[in-house]
C-alpha cells in the first residue's frame, strides 16, 4: 500500500512547523493578498493603507519571472498618503534569517484553468518556495511536469504572485529534487541536495530538516540564486558548489590559509567561483580579488561568463597596463591572465605602480590550476605580495604520478594550494546526472590477446564483422611511418565521414578530432577538403590551431602552456634570443590559407594579421561550435580543456593522451544538455584502453571504470530485447494498445515504450548498430510508435481540461522521436521522387511517406494536408521542377484558410490574430488571456470566458503547429 499523496503532504507540514514556520491557512488569492499585506506590515514596521497596498501591488506586478527576481531583492520607495517617504522591503538579502517564514497549502489559483498547488512557503508573505508532491511510486518528472504546466496555466494569473517563486522542490517521498524558477526549464537542471561530503539526501523529511530549515532555504534565495543577465534566467547553486563557496569565505574569514577546490570537468567551475569572487570582494577587510587564467582567450571568455552572471561586474584587462590601473582604481574585481599579472610584477616599467599594492588583502583565485601555477609566476606571486590567499579551481588535481617536472622538481597541486577544501570528482558528478558517462570505442586491427572479452570493454576482443575493425594497424602506432601514412589517414577519414551522423544524430550535435601535429592535422584537413571536392561528403569542417610553438605533443598528456599571443611579432621570426617563441611561417600560412577556407563557407573576413584577428576567429568559431554551425573542430591542444559546449558529443582521437590531459579531452563531450544527449562519444584511432583506466583510476578509483565509461553495445541489445519481451506482455499486438481498459494500462504500455525509445537512442550511435539485432520488427516498431503518439496527442488535446488525468504529466520523450532532418522539405524532397517512379514504386513510397507522417511527431499536425496535397495535386504536376513551387501555393492556400476559418468561427479580428502569430515568431510567446480577450470582436459572458479563452488558445497553438512549426 503506497502513502497516498494528501498523507504525504499533511506530514510534511508538520514537519515545517516543528522547524520554524508558521502555518497559516490561504485557500484563495484573496486570502494571499491579505496576508502579503499583514506579512509586508510587519517586516516593514509599518502600517498599509489600502491605497497604498494597492500601490505596492502594481510595483509587484510588473514585468515577468526575470524582473520579479531583481523587484524581490530591491526596496520599493513608497510616498504614503501623508506625503511621508518609507521604503518597502520585500526579502532582507543580507540578514536572511530576519525575514517571516509561513507554509500554507492547497492555494486555488485561477488563471486559463483553475489549479490548486500542493505546499507553498511564503517569506514576507510572498510565494518564494513552492513544493509539489507525488504519491511514493510515481515518476519525480512528473512532479517537474505538473510545476511547467502551473507555469503555462496561472502562475502568471492575476496578480501573478506565484512568479516570484525562486526554487521549487518537487518529491514522491523517496526522492526529492530542487530547481530555480525559470519560464522554460528542463529536467536536466533539477538537482539532488547533498552533504559536504556529496551523500545524497533523497528522502523529502532528511532534505526538509536540511535545505528547507528557514535560515538555510532563505540564504539560498538570497545568496546562492544567481540572476545571469546574459540569458536572462535565475540559476541555483549545486551542493557541491555552495560547500565549496562556503568553505572559501570560512577560510578567508578565519585564516590565511590557501586551498583548492578538485570539481570534476564539466560541473559548472565558472558559476562556483563567480560566486566565491562575488561574495569575497564584499568581505570586510578584502581589497580586492583577482580571478586568474592562463590565455588571452580564456581570459575573454570567463570575462563574458561573469559579466553574463552579473553584467558589468568584471572590467576585462586587455593589456598589463590596464590591469596594472584596475589594481590602482577601485575595481573589486578583475579577471586576468597568468601572463599579464607576472608581467605587472616583474617589469621595471610597472613597479612603482604596484609596490603600493603589496601589502593590500588581496585574494587569488586560479582558473583551471592544473595547468596555470606550475612554472616560475607561482613563486613570483608569493614573493611579490605579503598580504594574500590563494585559491585554486581544477577538475583535474596534479599528483606525483601525473606532475610534469618543472626545474628539476615535480608539484603538485597539493604543493601549491595546501589543502584539498572540497572535492567532487566525476563519479559524483555522473551520480547526481551533472555529467554524462562515455562510450569510448576503439578503432583499428588490434592483436588478439588471451581471454580477451569484449564485455569488459576490452579492444582486443572485437568481433569480424564490427565496423571498428578497420585496417589500421594499432599495435605498430609508434611507427612514424606507419603513423603518418596517406593510405591511414585516407582509412581513419573514410571512417568519420561514414560514421558521423550516427555518432551525432543526423548532426543534432557537434564533434571535436584532436590529432597529435600540426602536420597531421594539415594531413587530414586537406584530405577531407579532397574528399568534399570529390563528393564524398558535406561535413562542415573547420580548424584553429597556435602557430606561435609547435603544437605537437611532446608529453603526450593533451595539455599546452600557451604563450601569450600578444608578445609574438607577426611580421617577422623572432630571434632565439627574444622572450618569446618563434612564429611558424610554414603553420601560420597553413591556418591562413584554411582560414580563408572558413571564410567562404560563412562569409567571414577573418585572417593571422595580428594577435587580435587571431582571437576574434577563435572566438568566432567557440561560438560557431556551440551553434553547430561547424559539424567538426580539427585540432592538436587549443579546445581540448576550459572549453565548453553542451552541443558537442563527440570526439575523435589521433592522439597520445594520458592522465589529466585525458580527463580534460574526452570531458569536453559530457555537458549534459537533452534526452537525446544520452553520453559523450570517444572514438579513439589508437590503444589507449590503458591510458583511459589509468587515468579514471587516478581521478576517481579503481572501481569507477564501469561507472564512467558506458556498458558495450551486446549489452545494450541484450537490454533493448528484454525491455521489448516485457513490452509483449502489457500489448501483444499493436492492436491491443486501442483495447487497453484504462489509463492505467495505457501508463504501463508508454513506460515499457518509452524505455525502447531510450535504449535505441544509445543503440544508434554505436558504429556497430544494426536493426536486424533487435527482435522487434523494424516496422512493428513504427507502429507501436504511432500508437504511443496518439496516445500522447490523445492527452495533450484532451477538451475536458477540468479532469484530471494520471497521463497528464507524464513525459513522453519526444525529443527521442524527433529526427532533425525529417521535415517538410524532406517530405518535397521525396514527393519529387515519388512523381518520378513507376507505378509499382509510387505504391511503395506512399506507404513510406505515409508512415513517415506517422512517425515523427514534427509532421503528424501537418499529416492530413500533406495528404491531401498527394491525392489531389501530385497526379495533375507534369513538371517534376515545380513540385516545390506547387505545395508552396497549395500551403499559403490552406493556411489562409485555416486563418480565415478560426477567424470567423471564434469571431476574432483578422488583422490583430495576424500580429499575435508575429509576436510568436518574434518573441516564441503564445497569446496571454488578456491578448485574446482583445483579439474577439464578440465578447463571451462572464462564466464563458474561462472556456472560450482556452479553446481560442488551443487552437491558436494548433494553428502554429501545423503552419509555421518546422515547415
Amino acid at each position: 500500500m503506497t502513502q497516498p499523496e494528501g498523507e504525504l503532504e499533511n506530514k510534511l507540514i508538520e514537519a515545517l512547523v516543528k522547524i520554524g514556520y508558521k502555518y497559516v491557512a490561504i485557500k484563495d488569492e484573496a486570502a494571499l493578498l491579505a496576508n502579503l499585506k499583514t506579512q509586508l506590515e510587519k517586516q516593514n514596521n509599518l502600517v498599509l493603507s489600502d491605497k497604498e497596498f494597492a500601490q505596492v501591488l502594481n510595483h509587484l506586478n510588473k514585468g515577468n519571472i526575470w524582473d520579479k527576481a531583481k523587484i524581490l531583492r530591491d526596496k520599493m520607495q513608497l510616498t504614503k498618503e501623508d506625503g511621508k517617504s518609507v521604503y518597502i522591503e520585500f526579502l532582507n538579502t543580507e540578514g536572511w534569517c530576519q525575514n517571516q517564514f509561513q507554509v500554507t497549502n492547497q492555494v486555488t489559483v485561477e488563471g486559463s484553468y483553475k489549479n490548486r498547488y500542493d505546499v507553498t512557503i511564503l517569506i514576507n508573505g510572498l510565494p518564494l518556495a513552492q513544493i509539489e508532491l507525488k504519491r511514493r511510486g510515481l515518476q519525480l518528472k512528473e512532479a517537474f511536469n505538473q510545476t511547467n504546466r502551473y507555469q503555462r496555466h496561472s502562475y502568471n494569473a492575476n496578480e501573478a504572485l506565484f512568479q516570484y517563486i525562486q526554487i521549487f522542490v518537487i518529491s514522491n517521498g523517496v526522492n526529492t529534487k530542487y530547481y530555480s524558477n525559470n519560464a522554460k526549464q528542463h529536467f536536466n537542471q533539477t538537482f539532488f541536495w547533498s552533504d559536504q561530503e556529496n551523500k545524497l539526501v533523497t528522502d523529502l523529511f532528511a532534505f526538509t530538516d536540511v535545505f528547507l530549515e528557514p535560515c538555510h532555504l532563505s540564504k539560498m534565495i538570497t545568496r546562492y540564486v544567481v540572476l545571469a543577465e546574459e540569458k536572462k534566467i535565475l540559476m541555483v547553486l549545486r551542493p557541491y558548489q555552495y560547500f565549496a563557496v562556503e568553505t572559501i569565505i570560512d577560510r578567508v574569514k578565519n585564516s590565511t590559509k590557501n586551498g583548492y577546490i578538485w570539481h570534476t570537468t564539466g560541473s559548472g567551475k565558472t558559476l562556483t567561483s563567480f560566486k566565491a569572487s562575488q561574495v569575497l570582494m564584499n568581505q570586510p577587510g578584502v581589497h580586492k580579488v583577482v580571478f586568474v587564467v592562463d590565455r588571452k582567450d580564456l581570459d575573454y571568455q570567463t570575462t563574458k561568463e561573469f559579466n553574463s552572471f552579473s553584467d558589468g561586474s568584471v572590467d576585462g584587462t586587455d593589456n598589463t597596463n590596464k590591469l596594472v590601473q584596475q589594481f590602482t582604481d577601485d575595481t573589486k574585481l578583475i579577471v586576468t591572465t597568468i601572463q599579464k599579472l607576472h608581467n605587472a610584477i616583474s617589469k621595471k616599467q610597472y613597479l612603482a605602480r604596484m609596490e603600493k599594492q603589496k601589502d593590500k588583502r588581496i585574494i587569488f583565485i586560479f582558473d583551471e590550476c592544473h595547468r596555470t601555477q606550475f612554472g616560475k609566476t607561482h613563486a613570483a606571486i608569493k614573493s611579490f605580495f605579503t598580504n594574500i590567499q590563494m585559491f585554486g579551481f581544477t577538475g583535474t588535481p596534479i599528483f606525483k604520478d601525473n606532475a610534469a617536472s618543472y626545474d628539476g622538481l615535480k608539484r603538485t597541486t597539493k604543493d601549491l594550494f595546501e589543502q584539498c577544501l572540497h572535492k567532487y570528482v566525476i563519479t559524483d558528478a555522473i551520480k547526481d546526472n551533472n555529467v554524462l558517462k562515455f562510450s569510448v570505442e576503439y578503432v583499428g586491427k588490434y592483436k588478439q590477446k588471451t581471454g580477451g572479452d569484449p564485455a569488459a570493454g576490452d579492444p582486443a576482443a572485437g568481433t569480424p564483422d564490427s565496423k571498428n575493425e578497420i585496417d589500421i594497424n594499432v599495435e605498430a602506432i609508434d611507427s612514424k611511418e606507419l603513423l603518418e601514412s596517406d593510405i591511414r589517414i585516407d582509412k581513419i577519414s573514410d571512417y568519420i565521414i561514414e560514421n558521423h551522423d550516427r555518432k551525432t544524430h543526423s548532426k543534432a550535435f557537434t564533434a571535436m578530432f584532436c590529432v597529435s601535429s600540426i602536420d597531421m592535422l594539415t594531413k587530414y584537413y586537406e584530405n577531407f577538403a579532397k574528399k568534399k571536392v570529390d563528393g564524398k561528403h558535406r561535413l562542415r569542417i573547420a580548424t584553429i590551431f597556435s602557430y606561435a610553438t609547435n603544437e605537437d605533443d611532446k608529453d603526450a598528456n593533451g595539455m599546452f602552456d600557451f604563450e601569450e599571443m600578444d608578445t609574438v611579432d607577426f611580421n617577422r621570426v623572432a630571434e632565439p634570443s627574444e622572450q618569446y617563441k618563434t612564429v611558424n611561417i610554414h603553420s601560420r600560412e597553413k591556418l591562413d590559407s584554411y582560414i580563408a577556407d572558413y571564410n567562404k563557407m560563412f562569409g567571414t573576413k577573418h585572417s593571422t594579421k595580428d594577435s587580435q584577428a587571431f582571437y576574434t576567429y577563435y572566438n568566432e568559431i567557440s561560438m560557431r561550435v556551440r551553434k553547430r554551425e561547424v559539424d567538426i573542430l580539427l585540432v592538436v591542444n587549443m579546445f581540448l580543456t576550459g572549453f565548453d559546449s553542451p552541443t558537442l558529443s563527440t570526439l575523435y582521437v589521433d592522439k597520445n593522451l594520458k592522465h589529466h590531459g585525458l580527463i580534460q579531452a574526452f570531458s569536453r563531450t559530457n555537458r549534459i544538455l537533452d534526452e537525446k544527449k544520452s553520453h559523450g562519444n570517444i572514438v579513439c584511432f589508437r590503444n589507449l584502453k590503458a591510458a583511459t583506466d589509468d587515468a579514471i583510476t587516478l581521478f576517481s578509483n579503481k572501481n569507477a571504470i564501469e561507472e564512467i565509461i558506458l556498458k558495450p553495445y551486446k549489452e545494450f541489445i541484450a537490454r533493448f530485447n528484454q525491455v521489448y519481451k516485457d513490452l509483449l506482455t502489457v500489448v501483444p499486438t499493436i492492436s491491443s494498445v486501442d483495447d487497453l481498459p484504462s489509463e492505467v494500462e495505457q501508463l504501463e504500455f508508454i513506460k515499457h515504450f518509452r524505455e525502447l525509445i531510450k535504449i535505441k537512442n544509445v543503440l544508434g550511435t554505436f558504429a556497430d548498430f544494426k536493426e536486424d539485432d533487435l527482435q522487434i520488427p523494424e516496422q512493428d516498431f513504427e507502429d507501436y510508435k504511432s500508437k504511443y503518439l496518439d496516445l500522447h496527442d490523445k492527452v495533450k488535446t484532451s477538451t475536458q481540461k477540468e479532469k484530471t488525468s494520471i497521463l497528464e504529466d507524464v513525459d513522453f520523450e519526444l525529443a527521442l522521436i524527433h529526427r532533425d532532418e525529417i521535415n517538410v522539405a524532406y517530405i518535397l524532397a521525396l514527393l519529387v521522387k515519388l512523381k518520378t517512379s513507376t507505378q509499382a514504386e509510387q505504391d511503395k513510397k506512399r506507404r513510406e511517406i505515409t508512415e513517415l507522417l506517422e512517425g515523427q511527431v514534427q509532421l503528424r499536425s501537418k499529416r492530413k494536408l500533406i495528404e491531401k496535397f498527394i491525392n489531389e495535386n501530385i497526379p495533375n504536376i507534369t513538371d517534376t521542377d515545380q513540385v516545390e513551387n506547387e505545395f508552396e501555393e497549395f500551403w499559403n492556400i490552406e493556411r489562409e484558410k485555416a486563418l480565415s476559418e478560426l477567424c470567423e468561427t471564434e469571431k476574432i479580428d483578422n488583422e490583430k490574430l495576424r500580429n499575435v502569430i508575429s509576436e510568436y515568431l518574434f518573441a516564441q510567446r503564445l497569446p496571454l488571456t488578456a491578448d485574446i480577450d482583445n483579439m474577439l470582436e464578440v465578447k463571451p459572458k462572464l462564466l464563458e470566458r474561462k472556456a472560450v479563452f482556452a479553446r481560442i488558445k488551443d487552437k491558436i497553438n494548433e494553428f502554429i503547429n501545423t503552419f509555421i512549426e518546422g515547415v
